[in-house]
Order: structure tokens, then C-alpha cells, then sequence
């Protein structure tokens, strides 16, 4: 793989944007879920003890055991963690120089202590991936300060990592569809339930579920091949295998961004996806020339031969998709019909044949990858920068081989035989780092929910037990007439946690208990979670005395019969009772609260009054007025300005000079300057060898001349005396008829002048 700096630096930037949006988010959203009245108040998951800081870090592994000295409490450290990790990973998007291994490794032990009482509402998958792809950033990023440089051999080796989970990630998010044996994923009919049913659909989910039932189909073929078949193509040696791999992936994601609000997941999936770039690629992005070196016939004929097996690979693709989904064209109904054409023992079959094989795939890319680090390093100049890098290079081989290897637990989960077959010390490793979320197994939409329509759970409140109003969240589907929301990058994770409730009874949520327990308290922090706007609940003037909930199934309306859209987005039916109307003091809510440890425990201790507390108690009341997604895509556009600005103004900006000691030159620099500089000397000796062939040929052709110039003068010479000869003999001749006509005229003029005496002496 080519050099890969600028996709790195699109990887570490866009990475500090997904953090920006990830504390941002779960900041907006402490009170009412973690606060000391919230739904599940974090300082139930810091038992006090007389356990040293040490054991209690051991235990579980936050920041938050340090609140006390600090005189806060448990929700105001954790609006103070989330807040300091949205500042720092903001100002990591707007500064380069802050793009360091240090930052992201400040960024990712305050997420994960955000995450360690986190609980249900902290428990997903793109939580876990977060911090996975956090740490592996801290492995990738450079050490900007305080010198601003440092050596560059292992760069690709650390890189290597993040394609490696993003492999990881895909691939295991396609098998499981299978593996679940869920009928819709079978059947190929998953996406015609998908766009209905998913937690929070995008306005555009209601037009693509009214695409065409053929081509729901084919899009889940679609999602198979980028899924199962795609991620091959990472480890490629082929540059265009990994070029269309992209594409592929990113294509996915923006179709599922498109019709979904999946949060910062999909966001950070296309982040990973810059690890199959190189410079070259993101140069014609910016429409940026780069030099072509010339070509010789042998690596002409090479890509010549590699652009064979690319187009062969790319065949075998489509034909492995024609014939196990059986596609077929009818022209006249112009569709494509589709059918899964192998069985789930087929299926099993096939991947026992292919999870062991993609491991030893990995190991020797990684074993090429460890190798070029290795010779890069061993190409600089000096025997200190010779050994400095093969320090750091010995280090961060040794690190990437370890990730790799816990990496094989969660990912063999898949295949039972393989998972089984995990050396035990690689097991033992993995299991001793697991509280610390640095590997982590995924499986996205493993089976589809709501196919015969989306349950959805409506809370009502009543003041006199018999008029009831449906108190209405701000994001998750409710109201029939409502448009569904954009709100993306934002996570109202209380409206998820709805989504899993309705899938199941409410013993299986038994937060449910703890949210009808507050709304019936009225408690503020919790109501935000449900309306931002206070002023649109219908009892924010005094709490409700009763409170209920319902069961309903949701679908999305049809198109009319003559083109027009319907007034209502939704329709929905009546199920039945999901909680039972309750009051304060009820005996089955009393009992619910009891059974699930919800119950109000002793007053907290009360918080000092100190400038950090009241300070922390400003920003959340003026932050948390305005809508998280407003929020978060301000505070990115602020910081893309920024650096849209210190791009233009470091392209105006004269040269400076600096007094600080110049930066190392990094092994890709080394090779290419010795690269330049034999070519220029093979240039200058074609030079010198070209100038003396000339210069022979200008002293031949001098010796030509000056033998020609011989001959001619002897030529010259021959017949100057020839003509020499000639011109006596043409005088003689001259002479003698001279002689002759001076004769002949001496006579003439004798003859006139007799002539003349004799006609003077007559007129005389």
C-alpha cells in the first residue's frame, strides 16, 4: 500500500468530530438520565467502600472516583467529564497541532469512564466501537508537541489496524444476518420491514418503502455482497480492489444515513473506511497533480496483468451473486427477480471454510506491513535515527501484533470451531482486557423486528384517571400527522431505550418503572428527555396524578390512488395495555421499584458551593435550552470553519522561519530524496555519456571536414594550375590575334591616311 499520511490525518480529524458529537450528546442528556433524579442515577454504580483509589480503579475503571476530591458529586463530574471531552475533541477538529496521541488518549479514558455507569442507556454497539476505534487512535496519532515532529516508520503498521476492524465489523454484521436464520434476511424481504420499523426513521424511509417489492429485494442481495463479499477486497494488493471496496462501504452507509437517524455509528463507519485510501487518491480528490514516474516494460506488462485479475475478480463476484440468488432479468415486467439458493447448512459449510483462511489473510498483511516498517526504518540516515526507529518499530510491532491477536476472540465468535481452537493465553489476554472495551464482537440488524408492524409504546397521563392525554416524545414516532425527524448525529438515547421496551414486556425495561415513578414527580431533568420544548408538554404546568402506557402498531401510509401524498406519515392499531395506570404511592409501581433496586436511596451529600459546581450549573442551563442537533452541528460547523480558515490563511501566509530545531526527515522522505537523487544521477550520467558520444561525433565530424577541406584544396590547387595552363594558353592565343588585328588595323589606319593625303592634296 502507498503512503497513506493525508488519510490519516482525514481519519484523526473526522474521528475528533465523532467524539465532538458523542459527549456533546450524552452531555444534554445527564441530568435526566444519570443525575441524582434522573432515571438511573450514576452514583448507585460507585458503592462507597474502603477500598484505595487504586482498587476502585481496578473495579471499575472511571474518572468518577476522583468527584469527591474535587467537591462534586457524581452527576456533576459526569457533566464535567463530558463536557472536557466535548471541548477537547472540538478543539482537536478546529487544531492540527492537538491531533496527538495524548489528546485521543485523555479522550478515550474519559469516555470510557462515562460508559463504566453508563448502563443501559450506554450499552451499544457504536458505544463499544467508539472506544475500540479510540484506542487504536491512540496507537495511529502522531505526538505533535511540544516539538511538532517525530519518526513515521510504523504509520501504515498502526493504520493496519483500523482496516482490520473495519473488516471486522462488516463482515461479522453480514454473517449474523445468516446465521440468525431470521426469516426476512432469508427470504430477502428484510429491508421492506426495515424502513418502517427502525428505531427512528428519516422522512426519506417513508419514499424508499414504497419502492418496489423486487427492488427491496435486490437491495438486500446488495447488502450481502458489500457485507460478506466486500471486505475481502481490503487486504488486496490490488490498489483498485481496495479503491472500489470504499466506495462500496461508504455507499452503504450513506443510503442507511439516509433513511435512518442511527446516530454517530454510520458516521464513524465511513471513518474507518479511509484506511483502505492512499495519498494518491485523496490528491485527485483535491485535484491535486502528482508526479507519474515512466513506466518500464516490465511493470507494464505487470499492471497489465493486475488489471486482468482485477476484472476476473469482479466477475467471479457477479457470478458467485448471480447463482446463489439466483437473480434473474425480466424484460418484460423490467425487474429483477431474487431467491436465496443455498441452505443454512451450506451456509455453516461455508464459513467454516472461510473464517480461518481470512485470519491467516490478516497475518500475512500484517506480516507485510511489519516488514516495510521494518526496512523504512532501516533506510534512514545516522546510526541514532537507525536505532531510534527500530526502537519504535520493535514497540509498535509489538503492540499491533497484540491487538491483532485479542482481536481473533470476539471475531472467531462467529464460527464456533474456530472461536474454539483461540490459543488460551490469547483468551486469557483477551478476558483481562475486556472492562477496558479495547476489542469488542459486533453484529448489526442481526434479526428484523416489527414485521407484522412496529409496536410502539404511547404514554398517557390523566389528573382525574378518566380523560387521558398521550404525552408525546419529541423524536420517536407518536403522532399519526408528524413528519419523522432528522437528528442525526444526536442519540436521544431514552427514545432507543422506548424502541427495545415495545419489543417486549415491561419487565424486561425495568427503567420504565423508574420513568413513570418521575413523570409522576414531575422531575424537570426527565421531562427535557421527553420534549426540549417544556411548553409543549401537556402537563408542564402541574405533574399528572395518573400515569399509563399502551401498546400500538405503527405502519407507514400509502401513497393515494391518484399520486397525491396522505396527510398522515403513520397509521396505527391498538394492541394492548404495556403498564398499568398508576399514581404515587401505588402498590404495584412501589413493588416494580423495589424488585429493580429504583427505589429513592438517602439525600446524596450535598455538593460544595464552590466556582467549578455553580460554573458546571450555568453552561447545562443554557446549553440544554437549545436542540441537541442545532447544538452539535453548530459546534461542528464552528470547527470546520476554523480550520477552513487556517487553510486559507497558511496558503497566503509568507514563509517564517524558526529558530527551533528542524524536524527529522521520516523514512518515506529519506527514500524518496535518495530516490530523486539517483535519478538525477542517472540523469546527469546519461548526461555526461550523451555530451561525450557528442563530442565524439563533433571531432569525427571535424576530421571529416577538415579531410573533405584537404581534398577540395588539392582539388582547387589541380585546378587552379589547369586553369592556370588554360589562361596561358588563351593569352598566347590572345596575343598572337592581338598581334594579328594590331597589324591588320595598322595597315586599315595606313591605307585611311594615304587616302586622305591624296583627297587634301586634290582640293588643294
Amino acid at each position: 500500500m502507498g503512503e497513506t499520511r493525508l488519510a490519516r490525518h482525514m481519519f484523526l480529524w473526522c474521528l475528533s468530530a465523532v467524539y465532538m458529537f458523542a459527549f456533546a450528546s450524552v452531555y444534554v442528556q445527564i441530568p435526566g438520565l444519570y443525575g441524582n433524579e434522573g432515571l438511573l442515577p450514576a452514583r448507585w454504580m460507585l458503592r462507597v467502600s474502603g477500598k484505595s483509589v487504586w482498587e476502585q480503579l481496578t473495579d471499575s475503571p472511571t474518572l468518577l472516583w476522583f468527584g469527591p476530591r474535587l467537591g462534586l458529586d457524581t452527576q456533576q463530574c459526569m457533566e464535567l467529564l463530558s463536557l472536557s471531552g466535548a471541548l477537547l475533541s472540538l478543539a482537536a477538529t478546529a487544531i492540527p497541532t492537538l491531533r496527538d496521541c495524548r489528546v485521543y488518549l485523555v479522550l478515550w479514558m474519559l469516555y470510557l469512564s462515562l460508559y463504566q455507569v453508563g448502563q443501559v442507556f450506554l450499552y451499544f454497539q457504536w458505544d463499544n466501537l467508539l472506544l475500540e476505534v479510540g484506542f487504536l487512535a491512540i496507537l495511529v496519532a502522531p505526538m505533535n508537541m511540544p516539538w511538532g515532529w517525530r519518526l513515521h516508520a510504523h504509520d501504515n503498521m498502526t493504520f493496519w489496524l483500523v482496516r482490520w476492524l473495519l473488516f471486522r465489523l462488516m463482515f461479522a454484521s453480514g454473517v449474523v444476518k445468516l446465521t440468525s436464520r431470521c426469516p426476512t434476511w432469508w427470504g430477502l424481504t428484510a429491508v421492506t420491514y426495515h424502513y418502517e420499523t427502525q428505531c427512528i426513521p428519516t422522512p426519506l424511509a417513508w419514499f424508499a418503502h414504497q419502492l418496489p417489492v423486487w427492488f427491496q429485494k435486490l437491495s438486500v442481495v446488495g447488502t450481502y455482497v458489500i457485507e460478506i463479499g466486500g471486505p475481502f477486497l481490503f487486504f488486496s494488493p490490488i490498489r483498485r480492489h481496495r479503491l472500489t471496496a470504499f466506495y462500496m462501504q461508504v455507499l452503504l452507509q450513506v443510503l442507511i444515513i439516509l433513511s435512518g437517524n442511527y446516530n454517530f455509528f454510520n458516521l464513524l463507519t465511513i471513518v474507518l473506511c479511509f484506511s483502505l485510501l492512499d495519498d494518491e487518491h485523496v490528491n485527485f480528490w483535491l485535484c491535486r497533480r502528482t508526479p507519474r514516474e515512466e513506466r518500464t516494460s516490465l511493470q507494464t506488462l505487470l499492471s497489465r496483468f493486475c488489471l486482468l485479475v482485477e476484472l476476473a475478480v469482479y466477475a467471479l463476484l457477479a457470478y458467485w451473486t448471480f447463482l446463489y440468488f439466483d437473480l434473474k432479468v425480466d424484460w418484460d415486467k423490467k425487474s429483477v427477480s431474487s431467491k436465496t439458493a443455498f441452505t443454512h447448512f451450506e451456509f455453516n459449510r461455508f464459513l467454516k471454510l472461510v473464517t480461518v483462511p481470512s485470519i491467516w489473510i490478516g497475518v500475512l498483511s500484517l506480516t507485510w506491513e511489519i516488514v516495510t516498517a521494518k526496512f523504512k526504518s532501516a533506510c534512514l540516515k545516522g546510526v541514532f535515527w537507525r536505532l531510534w526507529s527500530t526502537v519504535h518499530w520493535a514497540v509498535f510491532a509489538v503492540a499491533t501484533a497484540s491487538m491483532f491477536a485479542i482481536s481473533l476472540v470476539p471475531y472467531t465468535f462467529i464460527e464456533y470451531e474456530a472461536n474454539s481452537n483461540i490459543w488460551p493465553g490469547v483468551r486469557k489476554a483477551y478476558e483481562q482486557s475486556d472492562r477496558y472495551q479495547l476489542v469488542n464482537s459486533y453484529g448489526l440488524f442481526r434479526r428484523m423486528t416489527g414485521v407484522g408492524g412496529r409496536p410502539e409504546v404511547v404514554i398517557e397521563g390523566s389528573m382525574d384517571g378518566s380523560t387521558w392525554i398521550e404525552i408525546e416524545f419529541t423524536y420517536k414516532p407518536g403522532n399519526v400527522s408528524r413528519a419523522p425527524p432528522v437528528v442525526t448525529p444526536h442519540q436521544p438515547r431514552l427514545d432507543w431505550q422506548m424502541w427495545f421496551a415495545a419489543l417486549g414486556p415491561q419487565t424486561q425495561s425495568p427503567w420504565f418503572s423508574s420513568l413513570v415513578h418521575r413523570l409522576l414527580q414531575g422531575k424537570r431533568d426527565v421531562i427535557k428527555l421527553i420534549q426540549t420544548d417544556e411548553s409543549q408538554y401537556p402537563f408542564s404546568q402541574q405533574p399528572p396524578v395518573y400515569v399509563r402506557a399502551h401498546r400500538y402498531k405503527y405502519w407507514f401510509t400509502a401513497p393515494k390512488e391518484d399520486g397525491l401524498f396522505p396527510q398522515r406519515w403513520w397509521r396505527r392499531v391498538y394492541v394492548e395495555e404495556f403498564y398499568p395506570a398508576v399514581h404515587l404511592g401505588n402498590a404495584f409501581l412501589e413493588h416494580m421499584l423495589a424488585q429493580h433496586g429504583l427505589k429513592d436511596k438517602p439525600p446524596v451529600r450535598r455538593a460544595s458551593e464552590t466556582w467549578l459546581p455553580r460554573t458546571l450549573k450555568f453552561v447545562g442551563d443554557h446549553v440544554r435550552d437549545v436542540p441537541a442537533p442545532l447544538l452539535l452541528w453548530t459546534l461542528f460547523s464552528s470547527a470546520a470553519t476554523v480550520c477552513l480558515v487556517n487553510t486559507l490563511c497558511s496558503r497566503t501566509r509568507p514563509p517564517q522561519h524558526s529558530h527551533c530545531r528542524p524536524a527529522q526527515p521520516t523514512s518515506e522522505q529519506m527514500a524518496k530524496k535518495e530516490k530523486e537523487e539517483r535519478k538525477v544521477e542517472k540523469k546527469n550520467k546519461n548526461m555526461n555519456i550523451k555530451e561525450e558520444e557528442d563530442e565524439e561525433e563533433r571531432e569525427k565530424e571535424k576530421e571529416e571536414e577538415d579531410a573533405e577541406g584537404e581534398d577540395e584544396k588539392d582539388k582547387t590547387k589541380e585546378m587552379v594550375e589547369e586553369k592556370g595552363k588554360d589562361d596561358d594558353a588563351t593569352n598566347e592565343e590572345d596575343v598572337d590575334v592581338s598581334e594579328e588585328n594590331e597589324e591588320d588595323d595598322n595597315d586599315e589606319d595606313e591605307e585611311q591616311t594615304s587616302e586622305e593625303k591624296d583627297h587634301v592634296r586634290k582640293r588643294k
